[in-house]
């Protein structure tokens, strides 16, 4: 049993409460109490003792869109022209990226992100993978990384056309049968959804095909949506429609579902997204890496979708996502008043509404029962912090790399900066030799 005291403790329950002197008590995989640290010292005695010191004591932080293959293009120089839209980005440097991973490409590719994401206080996260020529066991790979790092994890792979039928048939299969598996293993540590890459990738037999395959599993889709102003042209010169409404058409979206970035869409298909209760995932710094255009996120939230935050594979730093997220769409609105409540309720509000749709148990929240997924953040307020104001604190005040301890599922997988589990000199230097490879065979 761990009891973390003097600290800051941000609940983020209901009623986002803060307590001044607070403390967690952790036993096994959950919390067991929250409090003042002088009450939880009393009534348990015997637990070990973690003084926070007067930092902030939080849920980790969750992020629910990351891409992990990505990891390998970092820092890379391309012979493609440079691109002037989004499909030239795909094709200039993504599509040629994934066809030449291998399954220890997938696994070092999760490991270094990973590592990353602990510093940066996330515990858990929701991955949508492509290796197009190394599809099978592919996701085995990235859930022993993932278990290995200790992360909370949500996996699926890209299912598409682009790559020939047996890619295809095989992106299917992966998904189904780790679907299946993690249904049977029954934690919460690793769960599966079925990924598919995008409408303009996808044709009607794909689609069927992958819909009558999920039926009757509990698990939804994680897609993309509209991301390129392509995907909207392509959709509407093939079918008549919208990416959402092809999408809903189909019966793809849906509470367990993910759609990610819903850029080029109407307003009637953000109905069609409130009235399906699907999630959607909004990535602010790779759409304006990406230059695709503005997600109308406040839109879409002032209709009530349940829209989260998460980095696309773009940075492992979710507070980092918070600022961008601020400073987007104030630009975008060109109104500096709005954009104040949406990023910190997508962050800590949505993005665990949304990874406890995928799990049988609670996490997001400090509170008797849920999952211990506690993270120390290195902040002392030169002015004062209490519930009310906690999130313009964190706006301004702090970064991931202020976070000293990270603790998931009652891991300790951080403690003061130094990561306990993990040989990451080692790890870097493995990831680093594998990429050189890769370089070469691109």
């Amino acid at each position: 049993m761990l009891l973390i005291g003097n600290g800051k403790v941000i609940t983020r329950d209901e009623n986002n409460t803060v307590i001044e002197n607070g403390a967690v008590v952790i036993d096994g995989a959950h919390i067991k109490a929250v409090g003042k640290t002088e009450d939880l010292k009393k009534a348990y005695p015997g637990a070990t003792f973690k003084d926070a010191k007067g930092r902030l004591v939080m849920p980790g932080l969750i992020n629910v869109h990351m891409h992990y293959y990505s990891t390998f293009a970092r820092g890379i120089a391309l012979d493609s022209p440079p691109a002037t839209k989004f499909s030239e980005i795909l094709e200039g440097l993504w599509w040629r990226l994934d066809k030449c991973l291998t399954l220890e490409d997938v696994y070092y590719s999760v490991m270094g992100p990973g590592i990353d994401q602990i510093k940066c206080g996330v515990t858990s996260v929701i991955d949508h993978h492509a290796s197009p020529f190394a599809v099978r066991g592919s996701l085995a790979k990235i859930a022993e990384a993932s278990a290995e790092l200790g992360l909370r994890s949500n996996l699926c792979y890209e299912v598409s056309d682009r790559d020939g039928e047996q890619s295809r048939v095989d992106g299917i299969t992966e998904n189904i049968e780790f679907i299946k598996a993690c249904a049977a293993k029954k934690d919460d540590m690793l769960k599966g959804m079925f990924g598919l890459h995008a409408s303009m990738t996808i044709s009607d037999k794909t689609l069927n095909e992958s819909v009558e395959q999920m039926a009757g599993l509990d698990a939804g889709f994680h897609v993309h949506v509209a991301e390129g102003i392509e995907d909207l042209e392509d959709s509407k010169a093939k079918y008549g429609l919208g990416v959402v409404e092809r999408w809903h058409k189909h019966g793809v979206l849906g509470p367990k579902s993910l759609a990610i970035h819903c850029i080029h869409i109407s307003e009637k298909e953000m109905d069609l997204l409130k009235e399906s209760d699907v999630a959607v995932a909004h990535n602010p710094e790779s759409n304006m890496g990406n230059a695709v255009g503005l997600s109308p996120v406040l839109p879409m939230m002032k209709k009530g979708v349940l829209v989260g935050l998460g980095t696309d594979g773009y940075t492992a730093d979710m507070f980092e996502s918070y600022k961008v997220a601020n400073c987007l769409h104030k630009h975008g609105a060109k109104l500096p008043s709005v954009a104040w409540t949406e990023p910190p309720t997508m962050l800590f509000e949505n993005n665990k509404k949304i990874m406890n749709r995928q799990i049988d148990g609670e996490v997001g929240t400090l509170k008797p029962g849920a999952y211990a997924d506690v993270v120390i953040v290195d902040y002392d307020p030169p002015t004062p912090l209490h519930g009310g104001n906690i999130n313009g604190h964190l706006l301004f005040g702090v970064c991931g790399r202020h976070v000293s301890t990270t603790i998931a599922n009652g891991k300790v997988l951080m403690d003061e900066r130094k990561l306990v589990h993990v040989d990451e000199e080692k790890i870097m230097a493995e990831s680093r030799a594998l990429a050189k490879k890769l370089w070469e065979r691109i």
